[in-house]
């Protein structure tokens, strides 16, 4: 079905599917800021959230017959990119305890030029209107996201949230560029690395001691769970792949930046959390940017 249809269309499939990933994902303060309101402990929220994806992606595999059988070969490249998708996650939220969440932010957006940089280490070099519009969405992340004056700054933080970015990175151009799992789905792709990350958490979290509902009190907050599972992961999971699939890694990366404007758009109207002028500019020149690379189609 992806294959057969022509570049213009598999193009604006892959604007499309990136423009959703990125929105999708940017809703996680939506169901997460509840949760960690109400107590439950970042590995808890993380083995349901990637736990309920993964239950709710099988039975719609199931219902619709898709294969859920792998190769050998394939199965060892999808746990590592379930891998270095969960630790992507891991990896940021264990930042926020040394650094401003402004900071960390702002530096998981250097995801787009470490794919960019990845990408010529392959020898596919990004077109100059590529780097500009990742040079210019970065600035736009830098207004957004800016830690404010005095704020406390830890090395680990800093190494945390830098090792997200290139943990999701590695995500985006092996999904793209591997021949091993070009045949694979992008379905049976993110089921994989969801069990993946399930697996990861549960492990994490038995050896972290607790409980495993930690937290969990009210009906509320397991609606919160299944909110999280579905939109910010499950969802953004799947255009993801689809989106890197049809436009390439570091286009993709680009149209990410629609994940930190729609946290702060959900801040704004629904937490009253402040918009300042400086933002405001900042999200100006992260659309003006997007636009940019739309309008001006390379390689």
């Amino acid at each position: 079905m992806v294959r057969t249809i022509d570049s213009n269309s598999r193009r604006i499939a892959g604007l499309i599917a990136g423009f959703v990933a990125g929105v999708s994902y940017g809703t996680n303060p939506l169901f997460a800021k509840p949760l960690l309101d109400s107590g439950v402990p970042v590995l808890v929220m993380l083995l349901f959230r990637y736990g309920f994806s993964a239950a709710i992606l099988a039975g719609w595999m199931l219902l619709k017959k898709e294969p859920f059988k792998v190769r050998g070969r394939e199965l060892g490249l999808l746990v590592v990119l379930g891998l270095l998708f969960s630790c992507s996650s891991l990896f940021l939220f264990f930042s926020y305890e040394f650094i401003p969440s402004g900071l960390a932010t702002t530096l998981v957006y250097l995801y787009p030029v470490f794919v960019a940089l990845i990408m010529v280490f392959l020898r596919f070099y990004p077109s100059w209107q590529t780097w500009l519009s990742i040079i210019a969405t970065f600035g736009g992340i830098l207004l957004l996201s800016s830690p404010s004056s005095g704020a406390e700054i830890k090395i680990p933080g800093i190494i945390l949230a830098t090792a997200s970015a290139l943990s999701y990175a590695f995500y985006l151009v092996i999904v793209n560029r591997s021949k091993r799992i070009r045949n694979v789905s992008e379905h049976t792709l993110t089921l994989y690395a969801l069990l993946t990350g399930t697996a990861l958490f549960v492990s994490l979290r038995a050896l972290q001691g607790g409980s495993f509902v930690e937290g969990i009190d009210t009906v509320a907050d397991w609606g919160n769970l299944i909110g999280l599972a579905i939109v910010p992961t499950m969802i953004s999971m799947l255009t993801l792949a689809l989106s890197s699939r049809y436009i390439g890694p570091t286009k993709t990366s680009i149209l990410g930046v629609f994940e930190p404007l729609t946290a702060i758009l959900i801040g704004t109207l629904l937490f009253g959390e402040p918009l300042t002028l400086k933002m405001a500019i900042g999200i100006a020149v992260c659309l003006g940017a997007v636009v940019f690379m739309i309008l001006r189609p390379s390689h």
